[in-house]
């Protein structure tokens, strides 16, 4: 899941520097983990930067992708969106900003 999506399903699309925030200030017990950029680019601000971010995705069988600074996931093939938010992207009530 992209912070992009995440504030879309919040109902604000453009609200994914927000929702970076909260990945970094918020709860340490939600799976920030599994959060990624549009581009599937893992999280500097992760606790533990980018390393830590890879390792937590590597240890639920996640593939990660280049070297240091510019690990990313597939980002199309592990994209996930709840059924009634891809009706709404397809009727156009919700703009996918990534």
């Amino acid at each position: 899941m992209t912070y992009g999506q995440l504030a879309a399903l919040a109902g604000s699309p453009r609200a994914s520097r927000i929702v970076g925030g909260l990945a970094h200030f918020g709860n340490p017990e939600l799976p920030w983990q599994r959060v990624v950029n549009k581009k599937g680019g893992l999280a500097s601000g992760y606790p533990g930067g980018r390393k830590a971010h890879k390792e937590h995705l590597e240890a639920e069988g996640i593939i990660i992708e280049g070297e240091a600074d510019n690990y990313s996931v597939d980002v199309e093939k592990l994209i996930w969106w709840p059924q009634q938010t891809i009706s709404a992207i397809e009727d156009g009530r919700l703009k996918n900003e990534g």
